[in-house]
């Protein structure tokens, strides 16, 4: 039957047009976990103990309370052999010289809560299946259901106007999205993700668009988008590709997807699921989550027994499941850059989701972005096969050849540390491989990945999602030698606590060793006032800490992860063979481009604005003056759009420029002459960069 709550058609209000401030923005006051971070209260002990759908009882058993803890954590220094921490903080070299600085988010999981294929029903007593003998999880799956599922595109929002903040005091060269961006497959999930990093008008919610106008989590709104200066690029995932990360989509289920009957399937067993058995079961609807109800009540789920009719609801062709090919080829139709974030036509037509790009012109360092997803159980499992392998293989010789740094960016982490250790298992900490354990198993293995990867001096990183966690495992050399080592860094889900993504700083130290900074950010989602209603990623918050109390999920599972918030900021050097410390030594500063603006039309104004530029090393400082012998300058703390007052506002002006990094290294001077005429510039000299004159 139609469930009758879910009949009636509600309008999304229209678009109320681009270049709006966005619906809900976060803190100005946007601050690092090296400052701030968001920590979990203790639960009390509840008298009856809540199930996951217990949403609207949350806030008064206790469950998903949280605070700021001032100051945050500090970087930790582990050692790449031993993973030894000394006590006390890292201590950053003072002449060191940032060569480039991204951001990665992963896991974001947008969710479709009103598709008909979810696995609602049974979250609450399917086990654990990734995590692996002998400590089976607790009962229930946090992935199938919890209260984060309601506002997973406002999360998103609040995390891209936190990365954008932070870009206006300390700039990101790019961005890199590890994978999992849609829960399921699903058309409309992948549109809400690229259309909230594109600052588009945002409808969350599918079929009747019920709660459009009365839920908080279901208004149309206006998303702030990613700021245009920072490329972004694209990992794939096994959510993207998978139902729900975890089967191949059959005809039968890609029929659900956009129909109006909810999925049918189980019981599961206790043990790891054969998903192609399950899917051919019946036994249980999975059940929707109702928009019209404040904490989404969960509804036409059930036994199929208590039912006197199958519960329907209003199909929606927008929930249809994208082929791989698709799923790319979204990413280029899209107004942030760059076009296909990765992905180019030919990629699309092979659905070959592997690439390389350079984040930064001048700085020999290359990001190889590597899809290690299972294309052959089409599950969580990590899993190669040749023509992946080789690629791979073909990209790290090449940037050895070419003398880069290479940092290798995938979903699936490679041996990381167990999720849940147990110290007396092992001498040290435990690791555990993402490789399947049951057929069909991987055609190259992990060994014989890592045995590879360790042929690699220049090989400094290897950045994942998947695992929802801030786990740094050192990955050492089995012969010991430290040129042969590489850091894993695992970058937690914007879905589960602690929502958070990482920045990371790759600097060049003093001593030509790099050392690689990777830190935690909190969503800066601004706190309510006295009666004023909460934004979506605000209470999302809440429920994610919730969804980890109550399905027993401990946020400390590697060595060095704050227990509390989850963080686990950290220094990791990397030593570099003499051939790779020498070619990164002379990396400095250089200036790209160089232009003069006025700053006022005012006629007797003297204030221009020089628009710069920068590629190598990242400036601190900048000096400018009309003087070629900078005579009456001095250095001033970078900015890509500093203000200059010229001697008069008429006649020609030659101005010059240059800056410096971290290590004192300046850029050449470039210089432009410009004519001035009753405050206004009537005329300039193209970027010669040293050639004078016109």
């Amino acid at each position: 039957m139609l469930i009758p709550v879910l009949a009636a058609a509600q309008t999304p209000p229209r678009e109320s047009g681009r270049n709006t401030p966005p619906t809900y923005p976060i803190d100005p006051e946007v601050r690092t976990t090296l400052e701030e971070m968001v920590v979990t209260i203790a639960l009390p002990v509840p008298a009856t103990p809540l199930v996951p759908r217990q949403v609207a009882q949350y806030a008064a058993n206790g469950y998903g309370v949280w605070n700021w803890s001032t100051p945050g954590l500090s970087f930790l220094k582990p050692d790449l052999q031993t993973d030894n921490v000394p006590s006390g903080p890292s201590v950053a070299d003072p002449a060191a010289a940032t060569l480039v600085s991204f951001f990665t988010i992963s896991d974001v999981h947008i969710t479709d809560k009103e598709s008909p294929t979810q696995l609602l029903y049974l979250a609450e007593n399917y086990p654990d299946p990734m995590t692996p003998a002998p400590n089976p999880g607790p009962s229930g799956n946090s992935s199938c259901y919890s209260g984060v599922m309601l506002s997973t595109t406002h999360v998103l929002d609040a995390a891209v106007q936190t990365i954008n903040a932070i870009h206006q005091t300390a700039p990101f060269d790019c961005g890199i999205a590890l994978g999992d961006a849609a829960n399921s497959t699903q058309y409309n999930e992948l549109r809400w993700y690229i259309d909230v990093l594109d600052g588009q008008w945002i409808t969350p919610s599918s079929g009747k668009h019920l709660g459009a106008t009365t839920t908080e989590y279901q208004k149309p709104y206006q998303a702030a988008g990613l700021d245009k200066s920072i490329p972004w690029y694209q990992a794939i995932g096994n959510h993207d590709q998978f139902w729900l990360g975890s089967s191949k989509v059959t005809p039968a289920l890609r029929k659900t997807y956009v129909g109006s009957d909810i999925l049918n399937i189980g019981p599961f067993p206790s043990g790891p699921p054969d998903f192609n058995t399950i899917l051919n079961t019946r036994g249980f609807y999975m059940g929707v989550i109702n928009g019209l109800t404040e904490f989404g009540e969960i509804i036409g789920d059930g036994p199929t027994a208590s039912w006197d009719s199958p519960p329907q609801i209003v199909a929606d062709p927008q929930r249809r499941s994208l082929l791989m090919k698709e799923w790319m080829d979204e990413f280029r139709k899209t107004t942030s850059n760059p076009l296909g974030h990765g992905f180019t036509k030919q990629m699309i037509q092979e659905e070959f989701a592997c690439y390389h790009f350079y984040p930064k012109a001048d700085v020999p360092l290359k990001v190889i972005v590597f899809d290690d997803t299972d294309k052959l159980g089409c599950g969580a499992a990590a899993e190669l096969d040749a023509k992946r392998y080789n690629w791979l293989v073909k990209e790290l010789d090449a940037g050895e050849k070419a003398g880069e740094l290479m940092v290798v960016c995938s979903h699936i982490p490679i041996r990381p540390y167990a999720q849940n250790p147990s110290p007396a298992s092992n001498t040290l900490y435990p690791k555990w491989s993402l490789f399947s354990p049951i057929p069909p198993i991987s055609p190259i293995s992990e060994d014989t990945l890592l045995d590879k990867l360790h042929t690699y001096k220049n090989l400094i990183l290897w950045v994942a999602g998947h695992v929802h966690r801030n786990a740094i495992t050192p990955q050492p050399a089995k012969s010991g030698d430290p040129q042969y080592g590489f850091w894993e860094v695992e970058t937690p889900s914007l879905r589960d606590f602690p929502q958070q993504f990482r920045r990371f700083n790759i600097v060049r130290n003093s001593d030509n060793t790099i050392s690689i900074f990777a830190l935690d950010v909190d969503t800066a989602v601004a706190e309510p006032l006295a009666g004023q209603t909460p934004s979506p990623a605000w209470t999302s918050r809440s429920y994610a800490i919730a969804a980890q109390e109550i399905y027993g999920e401990a946020i400390n599972q590697a060595p060095h992860i704050d227990a509390r918030s989850g963080v686990y900021n950290a220094e990791l050097v990397k030593q570099l063979s003499p051939a790779m410390a020498a070619k990164i030594a002379l990396v400095s500063p250089v200036v790209s481009s160089f232009n003069i603006r006025i700053k006022t039309s005012a006629a007797d104004s003297t204030v221009v604005t020089l628009e710069n530029t920068i590629t190598g090393t990242t400036p601190t400082h900048y000096m400018a003056s009309e003087s070629s012998a900078f005579s009456d300058a001095e250095w001033l703390p970078y900015s890509k759009s500093p203000d200059f007052s010229v001697s008069t506002h008429t006649g020609k002006k030659t101005l010059y420029f240059k800056v410096k990094d971290g290590s004192g290294r300046e850029s050449a001077v470039v210089h432009k002459q410009v004519v001035f005429s009753k405050g206004r510039i009537i005329r300039s000299s193209k970027n010669d960069f040293g050639k004078r004159g016109w």
